[in-house]
């Protein structure tokens, strides 16, 4: 969700969907026009873990969706696919998510990615190096105005969190990984937004927690649009 292992195990079914899909296309196919009209809305691909994905909410409230929705249009945003699965790590994003851009032509790109690193235990020198990787192939296909890279929450306040790592270890561990991204991200010129202190209301307020006591719920994810949204209206603008 950004060992031993029994805990990584443990984190593999609680966070990878029963399907197990990936690549998950949410409107319209590759290929196909945004939008009627004469300004079409931007092709937006989404990419990450389950945070992304949004394990144990509907789709509507995935935070991507709730963010098209908002934007409204011109030009806004249109999801060409939403590429999120449970359970990856950066590692992941580079093998499994990548190499489907080619195909899918994104004209604006979202990433949220760490949580597994920091509970599979990937060394924090392993996961710059990944996070660099992931930047620097969406810096090769978009202008950084057209990328977006959003914080990890953190899981251990949530009733479950305990049960995928000592969360005094987690929760310094994911600080680090969003320091690492957020350094990596500025550095290109792509836009940050932090919602790890939204993430933390979860602790005295459980309606911000889905129905598996791990994951955000739809109204958790709607405080992150509340920030992500002015951001990504200015960089539609520029």
């Amino acid at each position: 969700m950004l060992l031993a292992g029994l805990i990584v195990g443990a984190l593999a079914a609680a966070c990878r969907p029963a399907g197990g899909t990936s690549g998950i296309p949410s409107t319209s196919p590759p290929g196909l026009p945004a939008s009627s009209g004469a300004e079409p809305a931007l092709r937006y691909v989404a990419l990450g873990d389950s945070y992304t994905i949004g394990t144990s909410v509907a789709a509507a409230e995935r935070w991507p969706d709730q963010l098209v929705a908002a934007l409204g249009r011109p030009p806004g945003l249109e999801i060409a696919a939403n590429l999120a699965v449970n359970g990856y790590t950066s590692g992941d994003v580079i093998q499994h998510e990548l190499p489907q851009l080619d195909a899918l032509r994104p004209e604006f790109a979202s990433l949220l990615i760490g949580v597994n690193d920091v509970v599979q235990g990937v060394p924090a020198a392993r996961f710059e190096s990944n996070a660099a990787a992931i930047l620097d192939d969406l810096r090769a296909r978009l202008p950084a105005d057209r990328i977006v890279v959003v914080a990890t929450p953190d899981y251990t306040v949530t009733p479950q969190g305990a049960g995928y790592g000592e969360p005094a270890a987690q929760a310094a561990g994911i600080i680090e990984n969003n320091r690492i991204l957020e350094r990596l991200a500025k550095a290109r010129g792509i836009a940050w937004v932090d919602i790890h202190d939204l993430s933390l209301l979860a602790a005295g307020d459980r309606s911000l927690v889905a129905s598996d006591g791990l994951h955000p719920s739809g109204a958790q994810y709607a405080l992150w649009v509340e920030r992500i949204l002015p951001v990504v209206e200015r960089l539609l603008v520029r």
